[in-house]
């Protein structure tokens, strides 16, 4: 309790958290249409008018949203929901009231986009619901009703804006389905409107349709992106919640493709919790529900799905019922979860993800001492332009007892002409190998691939004493002399020893360069046709071709190699292995790694 009053507290000393920023003096009341990173001020014309891309117009739209989607509101009406305190719900109805009155419907940067608007309409349902609903003491005396009246006249004008510019061409991926979902809550919630009845089927309607055209039937999401797979399943759930709380329940189909995404997340989150960074990710949380710094959203979602679908697995992996889960489900649900760890269904770990490209190689999986490998051999992303996949077919990520060795390096910007945008999301920042200097796919722009690479696979096969995998992309078969790429793992078990063999099958000379990137807290160090990477008492041994010259690169800016993104707007420096060669005609090399080592750095 005391940690949601010091949050509402700071909230109401105008106090805001936006995104990777923490307690950000926005006043009380915020300037609502201003960016807090620049401090331009976006002009009140039409919304939909507003070129929310131009910096020089609107600042950085991402810090200028994150804010408006008012997460720090229903924090206040969490705190008032579990002290009464009348602090609370007054500073809520003044911070409302002044949004509204600064950002009437339709026009300046809050309504230019339907997502942002649906994102804050699932914040208001929360909100109205823990404020006490439609008896909600704020509600009460003249002025009280007053309030109720403007807020419930925004409610609407937000449904028919969100109902109005759906995102069915532009970004018809994520945000489409989070545009549904706000409608759909919001129409549950609210069910005063005469659109109300209509809107709540349209939109539950076409969920049902996005979670299948949206997901892959093996439960991957089709943007390739592990942080949108994660929001997307929010959405879903949260859906899930409302309308069983109606009993307007959704299709055994619609919840069986949630369990499978919930599956994907818990195959592929190795024994100490940790997932691959795979694609695109915003950092930003649909459900900003729970006020602890160390939240796993990963975690946390298999900790709900623990609940809702009875799975010892997921409850094994969630660890502990965290705030967020107790917030959706209630106190009661902690009791479910501790039942479920002793008699849930159980399932042994997925090992293939086939249509969305994922598979998971290794030994000792659940234990401590486990080693899991994920690949990737899937395609780029969703639809013609593929805006949160990057380049990193045939790459691969390498946890070892619980802890990451070899990773995805993540994403680090979102900006327009960044050359770090381009370098996150390309071929050279990830597990694979990159032919004559060039990406797999070509990009064109931020959110925007021209070409894609398509990738398969040729061979999976699991057995108590080996694990074998063979891909395969076309991303080079653009070349003036095409070159098509395969590469095998072979994971021997017993002796914990991993090859990899890369082919090329081309007519001309072409450069390779292989990358190899490492987690920041290993410290490596090249050895005569090989590389030894230590942590924590353990090493890692790796071997190559003697032919391939080898560089170590840490922080370099020329070229840009050897870095981390943990989250967005933020990078460390990490160590990067390349290996570089000349091949003229067809050819093959072997790498290995052996995870036996124990020698000292």
């Amino acid at each position: 309790v005391e940690a949601y009053c010091r949050a509402g507290h700071r909230t109401l000393a105008g106090q805001f958290d936006v995104l990777e920023m923490k307690d950000v003096e926005l006043g009380n009341p915020p300037v609502w249409n201003r960016d807090p990173i620049t401090g331009i001020t976006a002009p009140m014309i039409l919304g939909k008018r507003i070129d929310y891309r131009n910096r020089a117009r609107v600042g950085n739209i991402k810090y200028l949203w994150e804010p408006n989607r008012h997460a720090e509101l229903m924090g206040l009406a969490q705190a008032h929901h579990l002290t009464g305190d009348a602090r609370f719900s007054d500073g809520f109805r003044q911070l409302m009231v002044s949004w509204i009155a600064q950002c009437p419907a339709g026009l300046g940067p809050n309504w230019t986009s339907a997502l942002e608007a649906s994102i804050r309409l699932i914040n208001w349902s929360i909100s109205w619901q823990l404020l006490g609903g439609d008896s909600a003491s704020v509600f009460a005396g003249t002025s009280g009703a007053s309030f109720r009246e403007t807020w419930l006249n925004s409610v609407r004008q937000h449904c028919q804006f969100v109902s109005r510019y759906l995102s069915r061409y532009s970004s018809a991926n994520n945000h489409l389905i989070g545009e549904l979902a706000g409608l759909f809550v919001a129409s549950v919630t609210w069910p005063f409107f005469p659109e109300s009845i209509r809107w709540q089927t349209f939109a539950k309607r076409e969920l049902e349709e996005q979670s299948r055209i949206q997901t892959f039937s093996d439960g991957v999401n089709k943007e390739q992106a592990i942080w949108y797979h994660h929001e997307v399943l929010d959405f879903f759930l949260l859906c899930d919640l409302i309308a069983r709380s109606i009993g307007v329940d959704f299709s055994s189909s619609y919840r069986a493709r949630t369990e499978q995404m919930l599956e994907y997340i818990a195959s592929i989150m190795d024994v100490g919790g940790h997932v691959p960074a795979i694609g695109d990710a915003d950092d930003a949380q649909i459900l900003r529900m729970s006020v602890a710094t160390s939240l796993d959203v990963f975690r946390s979602l298999l900790a709900t799905g623990a609940v809702l679908f009875n799975r010892q697995d997921f409850q094994k992996k969630a660890g502990t019922f965290d705030d967020k889960t107790r917030w959706l489900l209630g106190d009661h649900a902690e009791v479910s979860f501790d039942a479920v760890g002793k008699a849930g269904r159980g399932a042994l770990p997925r090992r293939s993800f086939p249509d969305g490209g994922y598979y998971v190689l290794g030994s000792d999986l659940e234990q401590t001492n486990e080693v899991r490998l994920v690949a990737d051999c899937g395609n780029l992303g969703f639809l013609s332009i593929a805006a949160h996949g990057h380049a990193d077919a045939l790459s691969f990520t390498l946890f070892w007892c619980g802890e990451p060795w070899l990773i995805d390096p993540g994403i680090f910007s979102y900006s327009t002409n960044d050359p770090a945008r381009e370098y996150f999301k390309g071929t050279s920042a990830h597990n694979t190998v990159v032919v004559d200097s060039c990406s797999q796919s070509v990009s064109g722009g931020t959110f925007l691939w021209l070409r894609h690479a398509r990738a398969g696979v040729d061979r999976f096969e699991s057995t108590d004493e080996c694990d074998r995998l063979t891909g395969w992309h076309d991303g080079y078969r653009r070349l003036r002399d095409p070159v098509k790429v395969r590469r095998s793992w072979t994971y021997r078990k017993q002796e914990r020893y991993l090859q990899i063999d890369d082919e090329f099958s081309c007519k001309g000379d072409h450069s390779l360069d292989f990358f190899w990137h490492f987690a920041p807290d290993c410290a490596v160090r090249l050895e005569s046709g090989g590389l030894v990477a230590f942590k924590n008492g353990r090493s890692l041994e790796l071997g190559w071709n003697e032919q391939l010259r080898a560089r170590v690169y840490r922080g370099s800016m020329n070229p840009m190699l050897g870095w981390y993104s943990r989250k967005l707007g933020e990078k460390v420096p990490t160590s990067t292995l390349v290996l570089s060669g000349r091949i003229a005609g067809p050819r093959s090399f072997t790498s290995h790694l052996s995870f036996n080592g124990s020698r000292k750095p």
